[in-house]
């Protein structure tokens, strides 16, 4: 499956944005979906995940409360809602599909990568 990431931009703090990754190439329901991130100077980090149905998600303690992942199979999409944003969360953001919810979180045995959109929170 092929990912397209889209909805970065730059937003003050305690605003919001709404990222959009859209897939094609696969059966989209075969797949768990994954956001991850990578703010300069640091490794990539687990940002949410969402498995097939969309029944079960998981985010990441430091997004918990703020941030809703959600996905719509009839159109092959995943989606990060970002709310109260804070200038920590400045980072590229990058989705990810892989057909083992339970991995993904350690991005482990993803499939595809999204090419990255930019996230920028001012303070």
């Amino acid at each position: 499956v092929q990912l397209q990431a889209s909805g970065g931009g730059l937003v003050q703090t305690g605003g919001s944005l709404r990222l959009s990754c859209a897939a094609s190439g696969g059966v989209f329901s075969n797949y768990a979906m994954g956001w991850f991130r990578q703010a300069p100077g640091k490794e990539r980090e687990f940002v949410s995940r969402v498995n097939g149905n969309g029944y079960y998600t998981d985010y990441a303690d430091s997004v918990k409360g703020r941030f809703t992942i959600s996905r719509d199979n009839a159109k092959n999409t995943v989606d990060l809602q970002m709310n109260n944003l804070k200038p920590e969360d400045t980072a590229v953001y990058f989705c990810a599909s892989s057909t083992n919810y339970g991995l993904i979180a350690q991005g482990l045995r993803v499939g595809s990568w999204g090419q990255g959109t930019l996230v920028t929170v001012s303070s």
